[in-house]
């Protein structure tokens, strides 16, 4: 019986220690998108949920491409967070591109007048109910994002007026639960979002949310990323965490 005992310790352990590998690995994810527009090419990285996490400054170097936007899909930080931490994070992003964040169900947790102020300091873009116009050398796309959900401070109407009809748009919501609503209603030709986890925990194909993924949805580009930190247990299963590059292949398809 005590025989039985310890294997099923050392099993329950051995378990412990690859969840908590998993939780801390760093995968880069590739996905091409085709846009209406002069030949060029651009690309984009999101991660999201960060967290508590220290993002990997080798991870960051394997990227051997200019990044035109650098987006940050909500949950940067929580109230866990040390505040040194999110300026190191910030300044990782930074020798990729111009960063651009999103706000998540989390963030505030730091404090939203913490964060503006050291988002202003560091000169990181805030997009909330907003679009900003990215030029590349021939062509120009549109980030647009809406506030998080669970603020109650969801503006789509002002989030989209600003897009010139004709030009691509990226819309960003770290919760993707709100991309069928925006579909119906709004002109967007890629989606991001995160929030989810890809459920952190999963046995195959059982998990509390869905696995993340990148795929076409009514004719959208949509990617809903497994993120790249934790919440409450710093454990990962069947859901490794994630961060992404798109690149964008811009191509006269008339």
């Amino acid at each position: 019986m005590f025989e039985l005992f310890i294997i099923v310790v050392v099993i329950l352990l051995a378990f412990l220690l690859l969840m908590l590998k998993q939780a801390s690995e760093n995968n880069l994810l590739y996905h091409d998108v085709v846009l209406d527009g002069q030949k060029e090419r651009a690309a984009l990285f999101f991660i999201s949920d960060v967290h508590l996490r220290k993002i990997n400054e080798k991870m960051l170097r394997k990227i051997d491409r200019k990044i035109d936007a650098v987006i940050i899909g909500g949950d940067f930080a929580d109230k866990r967070t040390p505040i040194d931490r999110i300026y190191d994070n910030i300044e990782l992003l930074q020798t990729l591109g111009p960063v651009y964040f999103v706000w998540g169900n989390n963030d505030r947790e730091v404090g939203e007048t913490t964060l503006r102020k050291i988002f202003n300091e560091k000169n990181v873009t805030i997009l909330e109910n907003n679009a900003i116009l990215i030029q590349s050398l021939r062509n120009r796309f549109w980030l647009s994002a809406i506030d998080d959900p669970s603020s109650k401070n969801v503006r789509y109407s002002q989030t989209f007026k600003k897009c010139r009809e004709g030009d691509p748009v990226i819309f960003i919501s770290h919760n993707p639960e709100v991309f069928s609503f925006v579909r119906q209603n709004y002109n967007a030709n890629i989606m991001m979002g995160g929030h989810l986890h890809g459920g952190q925990i999963r046995f195959g194909p059982y998990g509390i949310h869905p696995h993340g993924s990148f795929s076409m949805r009514e004719g959208v580009a949509t990617l809903i990323s497994n993120g790249y930190g934790t919440t409450a247990i710093p454990l990962r299963f069947g859901a490794k965490p994630q961060c992404h590059v798109i690149d964008l292949h811009f191509q006269n398809r008339n």
